[in-house]
């Protein structure tokens, strides 16, 4: 590999092209880097990771559970935070007004449900909620929200910028698994990640990362400066759908993982492990920091 030259992918959604625009677009000093950009979904970047095609390439954190001995995750970068889970909707006029998990069991497991992908965090999600709800069907996400209307399924799980539309066509949530996770561990939802494969060297990861962590902070005191790109990308989506989008999705954690969120993924790969979901978590699956605190020290991995 050129270590001039690296491979970089990242979904077309407005967090990304957000938190990466400065990176991509010669705003900061990238240290001599440069960045080829691959741009698809993230279950399709989930895909290309399994395969081992990209250097550095957002990743859903259920997708990284499975990857651990390939990839190592950044410390900056990440998705996480609280009210900005999936969400699993239905057309149906629901027969039931008391939403608890118990309640709902019997009437999930026999529906068919759109799924963003199989590796992606809101799958795992919704098997840890409704692990009878086998029915599944893998689409683009963008998709959900139609299938749904249509009829070609019973209910469909939605994730980005679908929290903000799916009311206005008349479709019902059924559940919020964010608000699910946090209620069951007390921890913010991690959704997603940055990854570098572990065959780098150290110094070139601990680059990396201090280049996106500039972009992140860029991004954040220039808020308007991606606003092309971001737009570019956001296919037919309105500008305050799409800085809604931002805000949820991009936050501190963005910037820094810190103890709080390293602890949460640590809880998801701990749960997928307990659940046979995934084999044995490899050791040091974040990077390195210079001085760790003794909490960052005790997150369990």
């Amino acid at each position: 590999m050129n270590n001039s030259e690296i491979t970089l992918g990242f979904s077309p959604c407005p967090n990304d092209c957000f938190i990466f625009d400065a990176m991509i677009h010669g705003k900061i000093d990238t240290e001599g880097l440069k960045f080829n950009v691959v741009m698809e979904d993230v279950e399709a970047l989930n895909k290309k990771a399994f395969n081992k095609e990209l250097d550095i390439t957002k990743l859903s954190f259920y997708a990284f559970a499975h990857l651990t001995k390939f990839y190592q995750l950044l410390n900056s970068g990440s998705a996480l935070g609280k009210g900005c889970g999936p969400t699993l909707i239905t057309n149906y006029q629901l027969p039931i007004t008391d939403y608890k998990i118990c309640n709902l069991q019997s009437a999930i497991c026999n529906y068919k449900i759109a799924i963003p992908g199989k590796y992606t965090t809101a799958n795992f999600l919704l098997s840890l909620a409704f692990p009878e709800a086998n029915n599944k069907v893998e689409m683009l996400f963008s998709d959900i929200e139609d299938a749904v209307l249509t009829g070609k399924v019973d209910a469909g799980l939605i994730i980005h910028e679908n929290r903000f539309t799916y009311e206005q066509k008349g479709l019902k949530k059924i559940i919020d698994l964010g608000e699910y996770w946090e209620k069951t561990t007390n921890a913010p939802i991690p959704l997603g990640g940055i990854v570098v494969k572990r065959g780098m060297s150290d110094d070139l990861k601990l680059k990396i990362n201090r280049i996106l962590r500039k972009s992140v902070a860029f991004a954040f005191a220039n808020p308007k400066s991606s606003s092309n790109f971001v737009k570019a990308n956001a296919q037919e989506m309105s500008e305050e759908v799409m800085y809604k989008h931002i805000h949820l999705y991009v936050n501190d954690y963005s910037i820094d993982l810190g103890a709080d969120g390293k602890k949460a993924i640590a809880i998801l790969f701990n749960t997928a492990q307990q659940l046979g979901l995934i084999d044995n978590v490899e050791e040091k699956i974040f990077l390195p920091s210079q001085s760790p605190s003794r909490e960052e020290q005790n997150t369990g991995f």
